[in-house]
Order: C-alpha cells, then sequence, then structure tokens
C-alpha cells in the first residue's frame, strides 16, 4: 500500500468495506481537512479554463431530488474537466431575494407594515442566509466539490452593484422605459409578475354571450334593433369594456329569428353553433357584412348609459370559439391594450392591488373580489334581457408560481425592459451557443422570439431597488452619473442604503436637474425582478471573479429555465454586451414521482436526498444520476434507488476483486510491457483503451446515462463474464512471479487505475476509497488526471482475431450450456470439449497464441479437422462443430480441473502434476512433508 504520511487524515484508517452513510462523512472530512478542492486549484494554474456557471436556487427549504440531479450532474462535468486538462474551478451560487422569503417571516409572525423597511429587510436577510447554510451543508453531503466558503449570494453588495451596472448599461441603450400596460398581477402577492413567474393550470370559467346595442351603426347597422354577440370569459372585466373587437376579413352575418324583434351580429361561421347555443329557430339573414365596415361602429355598454364602445379592427379575433367578437378592455389584457392605443382608447383598471373591485366600477361592484364579480355581472346583464347564454369553459390560465393562486391581467404603471428593441440581436445570440439536447435551441427561439417586453418593477422590499430618482415635474431621473453614483454605494453599502437615506444622499454631490429646479427629488420605491437580480450573474459573478471567465462555457439547469435564468441572462447579456453569457446550454427534465407525478410535500410523495443518504449513502444517488436519461423527466423511486444499489455493489465487487488480485503486485518492478504482454491480456488491454476513449467522449458530450450503461457493459459483459472468469486459473494457480501472472496483473492494475480515474467524478467516495490501496504518487485521486489510451504495435491484429474467437466462444458457451442442462456435466470446468474447427478457424487458434482451453475455462480440449465432426456435432456457420463430455479424471484440489495426471507425484497425492510443479518450485520445503493449501 502507499504510505501518505503528509495527510491529515485524522485518526480513522480507512478500509475497503462499505457502510457508506458513515464513510462518505469521514471521507469528506479528509477532503476538507486537505484542502483536496484547493489542491486542484493549483495543480491547474495555467491551463486552459472550463467554466460551468451555476443558476442560483433560491434560499428557502430543504433541498429536494430536482436539487440533487442538478448539483451531482454539474459536480461531474467539473470533476472530469479539472482532470482532463482543464482549470475548471466551481462557484456555487444562491439566489436570495424575492417574494418567498417575505412570505415565510409573514408566517413566522412577522408584519412587514409594523416595522420599517429597513427592520424587515434584515430579517430577510437573516432568513436567506441561515437558509443558505442549511443548504450548502446538503449539497456538501452530497459529494459536491466547489468554493463553498465563497459562494455568490445576490444580495453581497458587490452582486448588487454590479446588477445596477446591468441596468444602467439597458437604460443607457434606451431599453428601460416606464408604462402602464397589462401585466401579470398577483393580487395574493400584491405584487407585478414576470412570464416565467407564472404556471398554468386548468380552470373553468363562465363563459358568456351578450348582446351591446348600436347606438351608431355609421349608415350599415339599423341603430334601433341590432346588438352585436360578443363573448367573454371574464365577466367581471365587463366594467372595464371600452370597446369590440373583430376580424376585418371575417365575413359576418346580421341575423333575426321569430321570437325575438332584435338583430343580432355574429361571425358568419359561427351562425349556426351559436343559435343552437342560444335556442334560436328559424334562423334569417338580413344582411352579410365584411368585418372592415364594422369599424367604428359605437355601441352602448350594457351597464353605464354614459359610454359608448367603440368596434376595432384587430387581429387576435378567432373562430375557434365564441362569436368573431370580443369584448375589449384594454386594462385587462395585451392584445386589448394594443389595439385600444392603437384606437386612442383610456385604460381603465377599477381592481385593486387585492383583487377587489374600486369604486371606478360602480356601487354594483365596489368592494367586491374580483372573481365574486364575475355573477354579479351576469345578473345585471340577465335584468337587461342582453345574457343570450353563458356556461361553464375549461382553459388554461397563469397562477402565482408561489402562492399558486391565480393572476389577473391588469394595467399599472411599471418599470419594462425592451426585448422587442433588441430582439433581433438575441436571436443572433442563440445561434452562436451549442445546445444540449438539439431541441432546446429552438424552443429558446421560440420564447425570445414570442416574448413581450419584460416588466422589470415589482412592488415588494426585499430585492435591490430600482436605481431611479424623480424630479419635481415628476420626470424619471436615469443617467449614467445617478447610476454609476448608485451603483458605488451598493458597492460600498449594500443595497439598504437606498432604504436609509433620503434621495438628496442618494445622488451625486451637488447634482442638478432641469427637472427639479428647487433640487428637490424623490425616488422609486420598487424592487428589480429577482429575474434581473440572477439574470445579471454573467457580471456580477462571471466578470467579477478573477478566477471566472464571461462568458461562461456552460449553463445547465432544468427545462422550466427556459423561460426563467436561460432567458433572463441571455436578454442582459445581449443588452450589456451583445452576446450570450454561455457558449454550452444543458437542459434536465424534472424528477417525478414513481407515477409520473410532480412530486410535493402536500402530496406526500416527495423523497428527500437526505432520506436516501441516511440509508444508502450519497454515492447511490449520484450513481442514479449517472443512470438516468435526464434530457426528459425523471422518475425517482426507493425501488430505483434499491437496483441501483445493486448496481453499486456491482462495480464495488469488482474493483476489491481487482484490488485484491494486484496486492502482491509493484507496478514499478513487476509490470510487463505492453508489447510482451500475453495475447488475451493485450486484447484486454485494447478493450480498456477503447473503453477509456469512448467514456471521455460521453463526458464531453455530457452523457453520463452513455457513460452509466458502457461502465456496466464493461464491468459485467468485458470483465466480470470474460476476463475475470478465466482469471482464476492464472493468478491463483501460476508461479508468483511467471510471466503469465504477472502480465494478468498488470492489466488488472491498468484497468483497476483507469477505472478509479474515470469513475472519480461519478463515485469519488468510493475511488478515493480504493486510491490509498493503489502504489500511486497523487495523494488523492482527484489530484490525478484523466487516464489516456495507449495503443499496440499490432494492435490491429490482435483485435481482429480477438473479436473472432468471441463468436466461437459464444457457441461453446452454448453448447456447455445445453451439457449443464442435460446433467451431462456441471459445471464448464467438469467438461472435455472437442472442437471440430475448419482450417481458418485453426489457423485463427495458433494466431491467438494463447491457451484456448483456459480461455474456454474447460479441463480438456481437442482440436479436430471439422470433417471429422459425429452426426450429433452442434455445427455453426461450417466454421466449428462442437461435442462435449465428462473430462477423464479427478479433480486436483489446487486448481479444480479434472485431470488425468492428479496424484502422479507422490509429495502431491491430490494435485495434477501442474500444480505439484508449480508448489516445488515456489515452497521446496512442502516437498519434504507434503502440502496442504
Amino acid at each position: 500500500m502507499h504510505v501518505k504520511d503528509t495527510l491529515n487524515l485524522g485518526k480513522t484508517k480507512f478500509k475497503m468495506r462499505g457502510n457508506l452513510p458513515v464513510k462518505e462523512v469521514e471521507r469528506q472530512k479528509a477532503w476538507e481537512d486537505n484542502n483536496v478542492y484547493q489542491l486542484r486549484q493549483k495543480i491547474n494554474e495555467g491551463k486552459p479554463t472550463f467554466i460551468l456557471h451555476d443558476g442560483p436556487p433560491y434560499a428557502n427549504g430543504d433541498i429536494h431530488m430536482g436539487h440533487a440531479l442538478n448539483k451531482i450532474s454539474k459536480d461531474f462535468i467539473v470533476r472530469y474537466k479539472s482532470m482532463s486538462g482543464y482549470r475548471a474551478p466551481y462557484v456555487p451560487g444562491w439566489d436570495t431575494h424575492g417574494l418567498p422569503i417575505e412570505q415565510q417571516l409573514t408566517k413566522m409572525g412577522y408584519d412587514r407594515k409594523k416595522m420599517s423597511t429597513t427592520e424587515f429587510r434584515q430579517l430577510c436577510r437573516k432568513y436567506a442566509l441561515e437558509q443558505v447554510d442549511r443548504q450548502r451543508e446538503e449539497f456538501k453531503r452530497l459529494g459536491v466539490a466547489g468554493e463553498w466558503d465563497n459562494p455568490y449570494l445576490t444580495l453581497k453588495p458587490e452582486f448588487e452593484a454590479q446588477e445596477i451596472r446591468v441596468f444602467g448599461e439597458m437604460a443607457k441603450k434606451g431599453l428601460i422605459y416606464k408604462g402602464k400596460k397589462p401585466v401579470f398581477w398577483s393580487w395574493s402577492s400584491e405584487s407585478a409578475m414576470a412570464e416565467a413567474e407564472v404556471e398554468y393550470h386548468d380552470v373553468t370559467s363562465p363563459s358568456a354571450f351578450y348582446g351591446e346595442k348600436v347606438v351608431d351603426g355609421k349608415g350599415i347597422l339599423d341603430n334601433e334593433v341590432t346588438y352585436l354577440v360578443v363573448w367573454t370569459t371574464t365577466p367581471w372585466t365587463i366594467p372595464a369594456s371600452e370597446g369590440i373587437t373583430v376580424d376585418a376579413n371575417f365575413d359576418y352575418s346580421v341575423v333575426k329569428h321569430d321570437e325575438d324583434e332584435r338583430q343580432f351580429v355574429i361571425a358568419t361561421e359561427l351562425v349556426s353553433e351559436a343559435a343552437e347555443k342560444f335556442g334560436w329557430k328559424d334562423i334569417q339573414t338580413v344582411k352579410t357584412l365584411k368585418g372592415s365596415q364594422l369599424d367604428r361602429v359605437l355601441c352602448q355598454h350594457p351597464f353605464y348609459p354614459e359610454r359608448k364602445l367603440v368596434t376595432m379592427l384587430g387581429n387576435f379575433v378567432t373562430l375557434e370559439a365564441g362569436t368573431g367578437l370580443v369584448h375589449t378592455a384594454p386594462g385587462f389584457g395585451m392584445d386589448d391594450w394594443q389595439v385600444g392605443m392603437k384606437y386612442g382608447l383610456d385604460v381603465l383598471v377599477p381592481v385593486d392591488d387585492k383583487g377587489f373591485m374600486t369604486a371606478e366600477a360602480g356601487k354594483d361592484f365596489e368592494g367586491v373580489f374580483y372573481d365574486d364579480a364575475n355573477q354579479i355581472a351576469l345578473d345585471k346583464l340577465k335584468e337587461q334581457n342582453l345574457l343570450l347564454d353563458y356556461m361553464p369553459y375549461e382553459h388554461s390560465y397563469p397562477f402565482d408560481w408561489r402562492t399558486k393562486k391565480p393572476v389577473i391581467f391588469r394595467a399599472t404603471p411599471q418599470w419594462f425592459a425592451s426585448v422587442d428593441k433588441i430582439k433581433d440581436e438575441i436571436l443572433g445570440a442563440i445561434d452562436d451557443v451549442e445546445f444540449f439536447p438539439g431541441w432546446g435551441k429552438r424552443r429558446l427561439y421560440n420564447m425570445i422570439k414570442d416574448r413581450g417586453d419584460w416588466v422589470i418593477s415589482r412592488q415588494r422590499v426585499w430585492g435591490v431597488p430600482l436605481p431611479i430618482f424623480y424630479g419635481e415635474d415628476g420626470e424619471a431621473i436615469i443617467t449614467p452619473e445617478t447610476i454609476n453614483h448608485v451603483a458605488d454605494l451598493f458597492e460600498q453599502y449594500g443595497s439598504d442604503v437606498w432604504f436609509d437615506r433620503e434621495a438628496k444622499d442618494l445622488l451625486p454631490d451637488n447634482f442638478k436637474s432641469d427637472h427639479s429646479p428647487n433640487g428637490k427629488f424623490t425616488k422609486e420605491t420598487d424592487i428589480m425582478d429577482v429575474w434581473f437580480d440572477s439574470g445579471s450573474s454573467h457580471q456580477g459573478v462571471l466578470a467579477e471573479r478573477d478566477n471566472l471567465d464571461y462568458p461562461a462555457d456552460l449553463y445547465l439547469e432544468g427545462s422550466d429555465q427556459y423561460r426563467g435564468w436561460f432567458n433572463s441572462s441571455l436578454i442582459t447579456s445581449v443588452a450589456f454586451s451583445g452576446k450570450a453569457p454561455y457558449k454550452k446550454l444543458l437542459s434536465q427534465g424534472f424528477t417525478l414521482d414513481s407515477q409520473g407525478h410532480k412530486m410535493s410535500k402536500s402530496l406526500g410523495n416527495t423523497i428527500a436526498p437526505a432520506e436516501v443518504i441516511k440509508r444508502m449513502g450519497a454515492e447511490i444517488i449520484r450513481l442514479w444520476v449517472s443512470s438516468v436519461d435526464s434530457s426528459a423527466d425523471v422518475r425517482v423511486s426507493m425501488d430505483a434507488f434499491a437496483k441501483i444499489s445493486d448496481s453499486y455493489k456491482k462495480l464495488r465487487n469488482t474493483l476489491r476483486y481487482l484490488l485484491a488480485n494486484t496486492s502482491d503486485f509493484d507496478p514499478k518492478t513487476n509490470a510487463v510491457a505492453d508489447d510482451d504482454l500475453e495475447s488475451a491480456d493485450k486484447f484486454m488491454l485494447i478493450k480498456l483503451n477503447d473503453f477509456i476513449s469512448e467514456v471521455e467522449a460521453d463526458y464531453e458530450k455530457f452523457d453520463f446515462l452513455n457513460i452509466y450503461k458502457k461502465l456496466m457493459n464493461f464491468v459485467i459483459t468485458d470483465l466480470s463474464a470474460f476476463y475475470l472468469d478465466f482469471a482464476k486459473d492464472l493468478l491463483y494457480i501460476d508461479s508468483v512471479d511467471s510471466q503469465t501472472r504477472r502480465s494478468m496483473q498488470t492489466v488488472f492494475y491498468k484497468v483497476l487505475v483507469s477505472l478509479v480515474k474515470l469513475l472519480t467524478p461519478i463515485l469519488p467516495h468510493t475511488t478515493e476509497e480504493i486510491w490509498e490501496f493503489l502504489d500511486e504518487s497523487e495523494a488523492f485521486v482527484q489530484l490525478s488526471e484523466m487516464p489516456e489510451p495507449t495503443h499496440l504495435s499490432n494492435e490491429e491484429t490482435v483485435k481482429s482475431n480477438w473479436e473472432q474467437f468471441m463468436k466461437l466462444r459464444g457457441h461453446v458457451l452454448k453448447v456447455l450450456e445445453e451439457a449443464r442442462d442435460q446433467k451431462l456435466i456441471g459445471k464448464s470446468l467438469d467438461a472435455s470439449l472437442t472442437i471440430y474447427a475448419s482450417e481458418g478457424t485453426k489457423r485463427l487458434f495458433d494466431e491467438l497464441d494463447t491457451d484456448v482451453r483456459q480461455i474456454l475455462m474447460v479441463s480438456e480440449l481437442n482440436v479436430k479437422n471439422l470433417d471429422e465432426a459425429p452426426a450429433d456435432a452442434e455445427n455453426f456457420n461450417n466454421e466449428i462443430s462442437l461435442t462435449v463430455k465428462p473430462a477423464p479424471g479427478d479433480v486436483c484440489d489446487r486448481c479444480r480441473l479434472t485431470k488425468t495426471d492428479v496424484g502422479q507425484d507422490p509429495d502431491y497425492p491430490h494435485f495434477c502434476e501442474r500444480c505439484a510443479a508449480i508448489v516445488r518450485a515456489d515452497f521446496p520445503e512442502t516437498a519434504k512433508d507434503g502440502f496442504e493449501e
């Protein structure tokens, strides 16, 4: 065993044994005590860099299986790169601002409105840092290596300062503006939300069809009896209705029926369907119009006589449902807002921050929660005989992903970052990125292509303030001078300074503005969207830290981040510097339960990493991560971990076998040169080198599943079922220093060292344990380099011959299995095998230059001409015919072969001649008194 006296391994002596939950903790302490991560960074100084930038998890609660999948996958990559010629530091990070932390403090009994903003923010900071410490220990317990003592946090002053500078650069380019237009509004959070913060669920809404009386038909519609039939799934927005939208190219029919004197306008294609809904019979078409002819027709608002509704032409009307005429409220929908702006409409928003109707909605609605206002609106339509039909309507609707409550579209004054102005640049930057899997490119491209401007303001307090001042005339002041000054203040004091000081104390000395002739200023009270926080990390972390590079080589996160961090990082990076923040982008699916359902505490179907670690160890989770197709959603169950535990045992036992059979092997003095190896050993070395090349190629492609498959195939098929199977006849039987034994041990040792190195990114605790028993110079396997494949001078010939032989071996194994089934033999060593071989096969045996009997693991082998094969021999492709019978003789107690020469040496009556000669040579003193093993 290699002695590493300089290491601080503590008092624990590591042994090659299991008990992972305990041993892993001891192993991790040894890494920490000996600064192994730092030593690896020191070794890699001056090498090419590979930077995997950590997408920050949110600092709240224990980690879940999705976290484990993410962090372990990153660890695979960083460890591999660090051992394969790259300087690959890993800086973990945390997202520490935002609503969930405010909500947690509220649940803990703190009332934000009864304390100062600074006091509440200090509590938020304290809570966030506690959560960081908690999650940090859980990530470290997974065996993830990194700069855990110096992570990046979005609440750190240096990060906040860089975020402000990103904002300032975007403002300088004219990408920041304030507007009043509909955004996702969470009444449960009392704040605006970005698209990335909503999730969609199926809901049932009251779908209403009602008539709006024409008061100015522009000469084409009868003002006395005509009604436009509109459709809405949000009757509560009718108090904010200001128009009706139609499609210019659709055909519309004016229809009537015998039971009503009124005439109704409906899209021609939908008349029959609508009439059936409404129970109309004997439909008569009065006239047909193009949608363009309805432009600016005026109708009476159903609730407010003084308000006239204008008919407008828009491109969002469909014929898939409804009537082809859409109730339009510019304050409650982006399509409505856009067409309303085109026609110069007001933007009415009669709903407050908490979702309650305001006085602007009228006395029947004032103080009513918006969802309850649906019924009031329907009742009022009925009273006026305007409601033609209503029914439940199932559709997908946005929800606040934090509170799990539905959101509304609501126009409020907000700050926006323009995406439209730089959309072509952003889409162009995507072309420079390599995606894993490849479909990710199209997904991100489409999300950016369809994305509207980004609402970046939030009506909360725990976050980075928007660095905006207002003059006495109400104009916003965002200049390079003010932005840089605020950034410098944040870098020195942190963003709390914004809330601690008056506006005049946050501005540069002697600052003047035409908007404030008296020198009085106010400051913005909104904070930045947390996606702007994390989306600025390319400057706050990559560009800020000396040991990192911008852009990063790789971002790796869940597939939900195409609309989250991947998205916001791309926008801010292109806006800031004109390029994507990542060269490669790798996405993973979600972790689901065994039934394919999303895991959640409320459903009781979660499996916590801590639970698996306690029972089985972190290595089992790590091996599991390598075994799943993470490009799609991944199912998690304890049964899956139990199966992986079996695979782990196979790996571990194989490594133990290799280690045990090289315990007397010194690679410095006992190793055999590659070209002098025995034929079978050369073949195994070639297989090993192919395996090394393929696995390292898969590491480069981040294809961990392929690595797992090849690893298990190499261990189970190439090693256990072939090489290690016949190895016993050499390792245990041949003379200790024989050429054949040392040749095989040479390959055993190379296989062992190579496997340990290749497995280190995946199973670092296990490989480090083995490394202590190997005669290698590096103190820790993590400080070694990945193995490099070598090549033999006659490699192609050896490989070709052995691959042909392996096909023939398959035929032999089949015949031996049949003989066992027929009780002709017990095990293969009981067999006498006769091979009737073609001339080509006999030449192959000669060229193999090996003991074919030994490889086939039979006690006796006879090779004869193919034409001598008896009729009952089993023939395979006219290359060989095979017969099996029990081997003659007795079983040698030492080699377990059935031999006819057992007992011929009187000093060793239970040994065959081969074993007797080996024992006499290795242990001459036993010849006198006899020998017992």
